[in-house]
């Protein structure tokens, strides 16, 4: 039997994303809430501000021992939220 014009509300939602071209910003908003998730909250804590331009991550940190600690692992901080968003958003991390 053909499906014709029937769609899930699912597909129909994925289509509409994928039309306007707002898949990757969904995605892009989904990594920066699962920031805390990731990092936890003792870095949450000091975190200002998340941004996301041309799939670099722009990262606000108030302290500045911590923002050197970060500045070390932004290999793996943006291997863990690209596994977290479940597909690879970010290709670096800059930390402010």
């Amino acid at each position: 039997m053909s499906k014709g014009n029937e769609y899930t509300l699912k597909e129909a939602i994925e289509q509409m994303l994928h039309t306007y071209r707002l898949d990757g910003k969904l995605k892009e908003v989904a990594l920066i809430q699962s920031w805390e998730k990731v990092m936890g909250p003792a870095i949450q804590k000091y975190t200002r501000g998340l941004r996301i331009v041309n799939r670099v991550l722009y990262v606000e940190i108030a302290s500045a021992p911590l923002r050197e600690e970060l500045m070390y692992g932004r290999s793996r901080i943006v291997q863990l939220l690209n596994e977290a968003a479940g597909e690879q958003v970010i290709d670096e991390v800059v930390l402010r």
